[in-house]
C-alpha cells in the first residue's frame, strides 16, 4: 500500500513538472494566436465591403485545404473527445496550424465564431502528444486534459475556471479530479505566459450589486431560466442546422460557398458586419451604450449558420456575447444594474451551452469580481438545470 501511494505521489509530481513546459508552449501559440486574431477583426472593422464579400470564396478555400491535406484534422474538437473518452489514440499535430489559420481567415473575412475551440485543441494536442511518450497509466488523458486548461486559460487569462472546465466537460456530473494538480498548475503558467506576450485579458469589475431581497431572487430565477433556455437552445440549434445544412447541400465545398455567400450579404445589411467576428462589440456595448434588443438574437443566428457549414472558429465567445446583450436586455426590463445583469448572462449562457457549472461561475468571479460570485452561482445553477440537456459539443458524454 505505502509502495502504490510512494508510485503515485511520484507520478502526480512528474504529471506537475510536465505540465510547466505545456503550459509554457501552450500559452505562447495561444498568444500568437489571439494576438493575430485580434489584429485580424480590427482590419475587417476597418474595412467590412472590402473583406466580408469575400467570406463565401474563403470558406471553399478553407474546406478544400482540410480536404486536400488535413486528414483527420477535418474533425476539429472531435478528436479531443475522442481521445479524452479512449477512442482514439491519436491527435495529428497538423490539427494545430489548420485550426489557427482557418480560424484567422473565418474571422478576417466576416464569419461569425469565437476562438476558444483553437485554443483548446492547441492546448490538447500538444499534451497529448507528450502523454504519449510517457509509461504512466491514463497520462494520456490526464495530460489531455492538462493542455485543454492550459489552452482556455492562455487564451481567456481565467485559469481557475481554465481548470476547472477542463475537469468537467469531457463528462457531464463527473469531475476529472486526477488531473486537477497538473491542470491547474498549466492553467496559471499559459494564463502568464500569454499574458507576458502581450495577450490582454477582459475584465469589468461590477460594483453596483444589488442587495439581496425575496423579488430580487425571484427575478433571478426567471433570468436564470432565460439563459438557461438560450444556452439549450444554441446548442441544439447548431447541430440540427449542421445536419439540415449537410441533408440540404451535401457537397461541402458548394455548401460553404453558397451559406457563406448569404452571410456575408445578411452581414453587411445588419450595419455593416455587426454580428461578424467574436462579438466583443456587443459585450463591450451590453456594459456601456449602444446595444440593441435584438442584438443576442441574431448573433445567435449568425453563429449557428457560420459554423454549421464548415467555418472554423469556437462556439463560447459569441456564448459569451449572447449572454451579455440578453442580460443586458433582461437587466433593463427588470430594473437591474444593467452591467450586473449582462455579467450574469455572460456566465449562464455559456453554463447552458456546455452542460459545465464550476467554469462558468469561477469565470464569472474572474472577469467581473468576486463580490457576485453568490449571483453567478444562483443564475449558473438554474441554466444548467434547465438548459435541457443539450451541448455544443455532440461527444460530450452523461453519466
Amino acid at each position: 500500500m505505502n509502495d502504490e501511494r510512494i508510485l503515485a505521489y511520484s507520478d502526480l509530481a512528474l504529471f506537475v513538472l510536465v505540465a510547466i513546459p505545456i503550459g509554457i508552449l501552450v500559452g505562447a501559440i495561444n498568444a500568437i494566436f489571439g494576438i493575430v486574431l485580434l489584429h485580424l477583426t480590427e482590419v475587417r472593422m476597418d474595412h467590412p465591403f472590402v473583406l466580408i464579400p469575400f467570406l463565401g470564396f474563403v470558406g471553399v478555400g478553407i474546406v478544400w485545404c482540410f480536404q486536400k491535406f488535413g486528414g483527420r484534422s477535418i474533425k476539429g474538437m472531435t478528436l479531443i473527445f475522442e481521445a479524452g473518452h479512449g477512442a482514439s489514440d491519436d491527435i495529428p499535430l497538423r490539427l494545430i496550424p489548420f485550426a489557427i489559420v482557418g480560424t484567422w481567415l473565418t474571422h478576417l473575412f466576416g464569419g461569425s465564431a469565437g476562438r476558444e475551440g483553437v485554443a483548446i485543441q492547441i492546448g490538447g494536442t500538444v499534451a497529448h502528444s507528450i502523454g504519449k511518450r510517457l509509461p504512466i497509466a491514463d497520462s494520456r488523458k490526464i495530460l489531455l486534459i492538462t493542455g485543454m486548461a492550459a489552452g482556455f486559460g492562455a487564451l481567456y487569462r481565467t485559469p481557475i475556471a481554465a481548470t476547472l472546465f477542463a475537469i468537467e466537460v469531457l463528462t457531464v456530473e463527473r469531475m476529472e479530479y486526477k488531473a486537477i494538480l497538473p491542470a491547474l498548475v498549466a492553467s496559471f503558467v499559459a494564463s502568464f505566459v500569454s499574458g507576458w506576450l502581450g495577450l490582454e485579458k477582459f475584465t469589468f469589475p461590477v460594483t453596483d450589486i444589488p442587495a439581496i431581497t425575496v423579488p430580487l431572487v425571484f427575478e433571478l430565477a426567471v433570468i436564470g431560466l432565460a439563459f438557461g433556455l438560450t444556452g439549450g437552445a444554441f446548442a441544439f440549434c447548431l447541430h440540427a442546422c449542421k445536419r439540415c445544412m449537410t441533408r440540404k447541400l451535401p457537397n461541402p465545398s458548394l455548401r460553404i460557398l453558397l451559406v457563406g455567400i448569404g452571410i456575408s450579404c445578411f452581414s453587411l445589411l445588419c450595419w455593416n458586419g455587426r454580428y461578424s467576428g467574436l462579438g466583443t462589440n456587443l459585450i463591450s456595448m451590453s456594459f456601456g451604450t449602444g446595444f440593441y434588443p435584438w442584438d443576442f438574437a441574431l448573433k445567435f443566428i449568425f453563429t449557428v449558420v457560420t459554423l454549421s457549414v464548415g467555418f472554423q472558429g469556437g462556439e463560447v465567445t459569441p456564448l459569451f456575447a449572447i449572454g451579455a446583450s440578453l442580460g443586458a436586455v433582461l437587466g433593463t426590463a427588470f430594473g437591474m444594474p444593467v452591467p450586473f445583469a449582462a455579467a450574469l448572462g455572460y456566465a449562464a449562457v455559456f453554463a447552458s451551452a456546455t452542460n459545465t457549472l464550476f467554469a462558468p461561475i469561477f469565470i464569472g468571479a474572474e472577469v467581473f469580481g468576486y463580490d457576485a460570485m453568490p449571483f453567478f452561482f444562483v443564475v449558473c445553477v438554474i441554466a444548467y438545470v434547465c438548459s435541457g440537456r443539450f451541448s455544443i459539443y455532440p461527444l460530450q458524454k452523461r453519466l
